[in-house]
């Protein structure tokens, strides 16, 4: 007795099987990875600048490609943000896995060149660890830099010693081996979970 049932018929659900498996395969791929950060891959643009670092020399993004860098706005005179990210930070960096230690950067950016020459922020970077690059440029390069970022900072006004206070952003923007701007991170969210992001980003899982 026949039932009108192909094997052509009975291919189809395998078929619709297999394509069911592939979508949810690739729906559990590295593309699909869930960052403790907020993603930015696609909405800013990849790591650029020509700035001064902290041994006076003339860089560029170019010189530190290859690695995962972190980006930080701050300035060496700042009493609270800045100390405290850069701990955090480097504690992030600290709970890398050993192969991965010099596969991350942090790259330290002053805006507040009129007191952090090379030498002030060789000296501050030095103080939270290895794989710190401090650097800085005139106002409006670091303007242009910060506006392509789409973040911002400002100066107070003098007091009788002629000291002032910077205003900045506190986000930290990373950006992946190829220099494409992938997270941003706040440093209140932990060592722990900005580990995490630097360790998927440094294995390429992305």
């Amino acid at each position: 007795m026949s039932f009108g049932f192909s094997k052509k018929q009975a291919s189809r659900p395998l078929a619709i099987f297999t394509i069911m498996l592939a979508a949810f395969l690739a729906g559990c791929s590295d593309n699909q990875i869930s960052y403790n950060g907020k993603d930015l891959s696609g909405l800013m643009p990849e790591l650029e600048f020509n700035l001064i670092n902290s041994d006076g020399d003339q860089v560029t993004a170019e010189d530190y490609s290859g690695k995962v860098r972190m980006m930080f706005f701050g300035f060496t005179s700042c009493p609270d943000i800045c100390p405290t990210a850069m701990q955090t930070l480097s504690r992030a960096k600290s709970g890398l896995p050993p192969e991965l230690q010099d596969d991350v950067l942090m790259l330290f950016v002053s805006v507040d060149p009129e007191r952090d020459t090379p030498e002030r922020l060789d000296k501050y970077v030095s103080f939270f660890g290895e794989n710190i690059v401090g650097l800085t440029g005139t106002e409006p390069q670091l303007r242009e830099l910060a506006k392509r970022y789409r973040t911002t900072f400002g100066y107070g006004e003098p007091n009788e010693k002629g000291n002032y206070d910077v205003s900045h952003s506190s986000a930290v923007y990373i950006f992946d081996r190829q220099g494409q701007a992938r997270l941003l991170i706040r440093p209140d969210q932990g060592a722990e979970k900005i580990s995490q992001d630097l360790i998927a980003l440094a294995q390429g899982n992305s």
